[in-house]
């Protein structure tokens, strides 16, 4: 059985950041308590911890190398060893910082730019499912016409006619300019069986700029097929899906 895993360098990156947070806030916190251990200068332990916190894989080298060169035993060591609240400072210090983490990473994973990026992986990989669902859930974040003029695309990809027109329909209402969304919209009426609706958008298509540059879109010229045919038919199905029951 041959297993294949796949994974885009977003979502590694996506995965590999809270990761990273967590490796720096652990290598943090024992900054804040090794430090402390041997230097009364509060300043230079803030600055060592908040520095290791931001730029680990500097600063924790540089920490180690100075620590072990300068290395001796020392009273303040000793007692600090002993101190029943030596800890307690850093374990706040940890739950304080997870805790931010925590909230920002939820934050950023249910931000719109998030589920769009999710998205558009989706596409890329063919997941329908998955496009569909972070467009949605981006729209109920935040109204956008162009995302709806995507989500359309993806629910007519799925075969979903309807559901697309109407998308369609509201990123028309909303002031999508993309030209592509009038060839979009016909396409859409045309498979419902509404040709006289269909070729007006087809001509709307015509009339946009994709149509009147020195190297047209490919879909001008079915376009044009369509609109002088003057009659429409449901398309086969190898040239658009069929509405899903």
């Amino acid at each position: 059985m041959n297993f294949q895993w796949q994974i885009s360098s977003g979502a590694l990156f996506e995965w590999l950041r809270p990761a990273g947070f967590a490796l720096a806030a652990l290598l943090s916190t024992w900054m804040l308590a090794d430090a402390r251990r041997h230097s009364n200068a509060r300043p230079a332990v803030a600055v060592w911890t908040l520095l290791t916190l931001f730029f680990p894989h500097i600063v924790f080298p540089l920490y180690l190398a100075a620590r072990i060169i300068r290395r001796r035993p020392s009273a303040l060591d000793s007692e600090a060893s002993r101190g029943t609240w030596r800890w307690a400072l850093p374990l706040l210090y940890a739950m304080l910082i997870f805790a931010l983490g925590a909230f920002y990473f939820n934050l950023d994973y249910n931000g719109v730019d998030a589920h769009l990026a999710r998205a558009n992986r989706a596409r890329l990989s063919g997941q329908r499912v998955w496009t569909i669902r972070e467009l949605r859930a981006a729209l109920t974040i935040e109204e956008n016409p162009h995302t709806r003029k995507l989500l359309g695309i993806a629910l007519a990809e799925s075969g979903h006619w309807n559901e697309a027109l109407s998308e369609f329909q509201a990123a028309t209402r909303g002031g999508e300019p993309d030209d592509e969304l009038s060839y979009h919209t016909a396409a859409a009426l045309e498979t419902l069986g509404r040709p006289t609706e269909a070729i007006a958008r087809y001509q709307a298509f015509l009339n946009g700029g994709d149509c009147r540059r020195a190297l047209p879109d490919a879909r001008c010229a079915i376009a044009e097929a369509r609109v002088k045919a003057d009659t429409l038919t449901v398309p086969a199905r190898d040239d658009r899906h069929q509405e899903k029951e």
